[in-house]
């Protein structure tokens, strides 16, 4: 059985453990509240943005000379997988949940015959994929929107991609990355970003894709503008998204973490109480049998 001095220096320990996760609690908390805004205000352009193209591509498809991040390759031999993760841990499943989604796709893929590659964002998506699949792994980014998230950070992103498409690295790149639905709840999501795919907004309803559009100064020269455009605010739309469902996640280990904590306390201090009580009880009867032998 611990001693006394033992209970009481485990108490401390935890109560001080109490103290960093609450306060890291707090910081997730203010933190998740921007992040949500900025998610949640970034929806509607990249959805429109989405839409606007399957418009487009609707009109444009089968035409000869079409850009390649729309019409692709002709090839759906090689896939690059842009995985999207935290620099931290202490978040509960919230980068375990991404990396397993995205083993799941290699496996999938390589099972069909495909070729895999990986652009991991953030540390912790790169570590455990890197101890699995080293050899897939083409580039890394850290410490994304470390200070503020920015579109300049999705810029970086979306320049690599395209470096990547432009030197006939991949046919098709999928982002994966939480969506954030609420602090307590984040969807993995697969979204396929090249070539351009419609989303599914966009192709259950046909109202859009029948409009007629009139091209000036050229479709090629519109289309060449708007689809890397389109590209980098998908990416920073995710980015955003899986910001916000990262601090959310955090926000909500943090407060199990302390309330787990108060449950040991209030167990160790328990267990404390009757140590103390059986080791009074220990002397009281070593005096009264030493009294009574006198």
């Amino acid at each position: 059985m611990p001693s006394l001095k033992d209970i009481r220096n485990r108490i401390a320990s935890v109560k001080s453990t109490q103290k960093i996760t609450s306060a890291m609690k707090m910081v997730a908390a203010s933190k998740l509240r921007r992040a949500q805004e900025q998610a949640e205000a970034g929806r509607p352009y990249a959805e429109r943005m989405g839409r606007m193209l399957a418009s487009l591509a609707a009109n444009v498809a089968g035409g000869p000379g079409g850009p390649r991040l729309m019409t692709g390759t002709g090839s759906v031999q090689t896939h690059l997988l842009v995985v999207m993760t935290g620099d931290r841990g202490l978040c509960g499943g919230f980068n375990g949940s991404v990396v397993r989604e995205t083993r799941r796709a290699i496996l999938r893929l390589q099972a069909e015959g495909k070729t895999v590659k990986l652009l991991t964002v953030g540390r912790k998506g790169r570590d455990l994929l890197r101890r699995e699949f080293p050899s897939l792994i083409v580039a890394s980014f850290e410490e994304v929107g470390k200070k503020k998230l920015s579109f300049a950070d999705a810029d970086r992103v979306t320049a690599k991609i395209l470096e990547l498409f432009d030197a006939g690295q991949f046919d098709v790149a999928t982002i994966v990355y939480n969506k954030f639905k609420s602090a307590m709840t984040q969807i993995v999501t697969l979204q396929q970003v090249v070539p351009f795919a419609a989303p599914a907004a966009a192709s259950d309803t046909g109202t859009e894709a029948s409009a007629v559009y009139e091209f000036e100064p050229s479709e090629e020269a519109i289309l060449a503008d708007l689809l890397p455009r389109n590209l980098a605010i998908q990416v920073y739309s995710a980015l955003l998204e899986s910001a916000a469902s990262f601090f959310g996640a955090q926000m909500t280990a943090m407060d199990n973490a302390t309330r787990n904590a108060g449950e040991m306390i209030k167990k160790y201090t328990l267990i404390y109480n009757r140590t103390r009580q059986a080791s009074i009880t220990k002397e009281l009867i070593e005096i009264i049998s030493g009294a009574e032998a006198l």
